[in-house]
């Protein structure tokens, strides 16, 4: 069984630019003040999730390991 991930969005820095529902429309939305949040929260680690956390223009997406809670993007410094 793959790694299983939790899916946020800052929305204090999300700005609506949808690269996220481009990159993995199976993952995110834009709601109703063209904000992103994901469909699933709490997902399987996924490869278009991480794409579209790493192409995000502002950075708002953060992706942590859902047993443990180890950053996977951003990755820790």
């Amino acid at each position: 069984m793959g790694d299983r991930w939790h899916v946020e969005v800052d929305r204090s820095l999300c700005i609506g630019s949808a690269q996220c529902v481009h990159r993995a429309p199976d993952g995110f939305r834009l709601d109703s003040g063209m904000q992103s949040h994901p469909v699933e929260p709490d997902t399987d680690a996924n490869e278009k999730v991480l794409a579209a956390a790493e192409n995000c223009p502002v950075e708002a997406i953060m992706i942590t390991l859902l047993e443990g809670g180890e950053a996977v993007f951003p990755p820790e410094e």
